[in-house]
């Protein structure tokens, strides 16, 4: 037996390549920009690879920086959501754990669901400038999953830290993908019911 501790690595699914190859480099509005997201959480459904959820980090001029897609289940890793994909493919390709660049650049995260309790922390130290959301952390809830506590003025948290937030771009579609994904048969990871009787 070795005492050699286990070491971590994920990479997006084969698949990834060839759908974002299907779309135009750059997405110059929020709502083409969303509809990609959401189509990229769809897909991952179709796949049966993970959660109902999707993500993108973006620059100014709306070209794709890094994509990512739920890969909780895939991977075995409950830190693997679609915004944290992003963001740490995002530090990955332009090399820095600061994606403003010390205040130099303006990144975009696109998320089709408002950030859980996790991603929502690793937002303040993310160095991104915008955050986009789809549907609500309600729609998620109404599946069965649980988004953790939040505080009820996140929203107002992050712009105080100079992050702009909009909300509910695409929501319907973004929703759908959820119930999509429930009426499919799948898991709901660390579902919410499970936190009512405590440890």
């Amino acid at each position: 037996m070795t005492n050699k501790l286990p070491e971590i690595h994920f990479a997006l699914p084969g698949w990834v390549s060839p759908f974002l190859a299907a779309y135009p480099e750059m997405f110059p509005s929020v709502e083409e920009r969303m509809k990609m997201v959401v189509a990229l959480s769809l897909e991952n459904v179709r796949h049966g690879l993970g959660g109902p959820f999707g993500a993108a980090v973006f620059d100014e001029e709306g070209r794709i920086v890094a994509p990512g897609i739920n890969l909780v289940a895939q991977e075995n890793n409950a830190m693997l959501h679609a915004e944290m994909v992003a963001l740490m493919l995002a530090q990955k390709k332009l090399g820095c754990y600061d994606l403003s660049g010390g205040g130099v650049r303006r990144l975009a995260l696109y998320t089709s669901t408002d950030p859980c309790a996790m991603c929502l922390g690793a937002l303040c130290w993310s160095g991104i400038s915008r955050l986009v959301c789809g549907a609500k952390s309600e729609d998620a809830e109404a599946i069965g999953f649980d988004e953790g506590p939040r505080h009820p003025d996140w929203v107002a948290q992050l712009r105080a830290r100079g992050i702009d937030v909009v909300l509910e771009v695409c929501r319907e579609e973004a929703a759908a993908v959820h119930r999509r994904y429930v009426a499919g048969g799948g898991i709901i990871y660390n579902p919410a019911d499970s936190k009512a009787a405590g440890p």
